[in-house]
């Protein structure tokens, strides 16, 4: 009976105690190991009887090549080869790449069995491949692009072509713009087809050149280092059939970007906004328990922290957290004497008048989960106040800002669906028919800003109609 190895974090810090285990499909006992390095100086951040995952040094080609330099498969089989006192000829399967002057996660496969499993995986796009870039200019909150690529062989370069070109592949890949600075942004690339330099390509096309790119970005910076990293690779073990995660920092130091850096490893669950001594500020993604998952991940990469205040699960958004239970204290206090300003933005059905202010009181059913609309002296009343304004409509729907004065469980859903305007995509309060009809299976309804103790903290996501 095969049993099940330790949980692979997203944190690969930490130090894993090594297990052994009977797994099925393998003869000998495994070493979980990660966080080491071998003789050559390659952080090893997993590996078992079936996988290697390392985190690729920058300008170190993945195989060999004409330039003749130092690769990085040669020197993964030396390390196997004098590691386990392997004689002749090691395996190592090479199922993915990474261009050369990019570094950050990299799975090779010590079996013929995994490889050919993992490679299926990569094939089929269901192992997902994350990285980060610094860019030039003023990207969009978020992009799909979709364009046909042209590699030629001659200059060993690829270019964006007319679809129907001959030879040209498409390649697929979006991104959410984590921050803005003056100049450059931060994004996070989540990539779907697997073309020759096709991040860089394509996002170059697109006006947004790679920082430090030599090959793709007009006037980039001499000997500057191309901000491009594979920071996290999810796939399924190749006999365990269990998803895994593994996740490399950037090493980066640009001041502009540290909290959203920092916040990398939380991408499962939210976006990095800003990061102190005395807080932590996420932009949550729908779906995410802001007790649950989204504090568990937190607590996984500080020392404390606090939660101040919840969205619920399938809203988006700016949350705030403390780290000390000083600022916890004053932050709830702020939120409890209503000294601060929520702004949402949210679509609904219909077209409301161009703005409003809003009255109403609630009793909660705790066991139901559901918030029912009262009269003012019913036993358990709690009050309600927000205003709202229209920012944009399509004569269907409409797109709000809307400013919150009490902090009660379903607020804006509840208040909107009273006026016969519920939240898109609201199942709980609102028009399931018209939710159907646009294709909405989650409320549109975005935290998308928080001024509190002097400060303002901003989502970069916008809604659409």
């Amino acid at each position: 009976m095969a049993l099940t190895p330790p949980r692979v974090s997203l944190h690969t810090e930490e130090t894993l105690t090594e297990s052994v285990h009977n797994l099925e499909e393998q003869s000998t006992q495994p070493k979980f190991r990660r966080d080491e390095r071998t003789d050559s100086g390659i952080r090893i951040l997993y590996e078992d009887n079936h996988l290697l995952v390392v985190e690729k040094p920058v300008n170190l080609p993945v195989q060999a090549d004409s330039s003749g330099d130092e690769d990085l498969l040669t020197l993964l089989k030396a390390y196997i080869r004098a590691r386990y006192e392997k004689p002749g000829e090691v395996y190592l399967g090479l199922v993915h790449r990474l261009d050369r002057p990019v570094g950050g996660v990299m799975v090779f496969a010590k079996t013929s069995k995994a490889a050919a499993r993992l490679s299926a995986q990569f094939n089929s796009h269901e192992a997902k491949k994350r990285y980060c870039a610094i860019v030039s200019g003023h990207p969009k909150p978020q992009e799909a692009l979709t364009d046909w690529l042209y590699k030629d062989e001659t200059t060993f370069s690829s270019r964006v072509v007319p679809k129907g070109t001959d030879g040209a592949k498409e390649a697929r890949l979006s991104y959410a713009l984590l921050a803005q600075a003056e100049t450059t942004a931060l994004l996070d690339i989540e990539l779907y087809t697997g073309r020759p330099h096709q991040i860089r390509v394509q996002l170059s096309h697109a006006g947004y050149p790679i920082y430090g790119d030599q090959r793709y970005a007009l006037n980039a910076p001499a000997h500057e280092q191309i901000r491009l990293w594979a920071y996290a690779l999810t796939l399924s073990h190749p006999t365990l059939k269990e998803p895994m995660t593994f996740f490399s920092a950037p090493p980066w130091e640009e001041a502009a970007f540290m909290p959203q850096i920092a916040l990398l490893p939380a991408f499962s669950v939210c976006r990095g906004v800003y990061l102190d001594e005395d807080c932590i500020v996420v932009d949550k993604h729908a779906g995410a328990e802001t007790e649950g998952e989204l504090l568990g991940e937190l607590e996984s990469l500080f020392e404390s922290v606090y939660p101040v205040h919840r969205l619920d699960a399938n809203t988006e958004g700016i949350v705030l957290f403390a780290r000390t239970e000083e600022s916890a204290a004053k932050f709830e206090q702020l939120f409890f004497t209503h000294e601060l300003r929520k702004i949402y933005h949210a679509v609904v059905c219909g077209v409301p008048k161009s703005e409003g202010r809003l009255v109403h009181w609630v009793q909660k059913d705790a066991d139901d989960s559901f918030v029912r609309l009262c009269r003012e002296g019913d036993a358990g009343a709690l009050r309600c106040e927000l205003s709202f304004r229209v920012l944009s409509s399509d004569g269907e729907a409409s797109l709000l800002e809307i400013e919150l004065f009490t902090g009660r469980t379903h607020q804006i859903r509840v208040q909107m669906a009273a006026i016969g305007h519920p939240v898109l995509g609201d199942d709980k309060y609102g028009d399931r028919e018209f939710n159907k009809l646009r294709k909405k299976r989650t409320q549109q309804l975005l935290a998308k800003r928080l001024e509190i103790d002097g400060r303002m903290f901003e989502s970069l996501r916008e809604l659409g109609l």
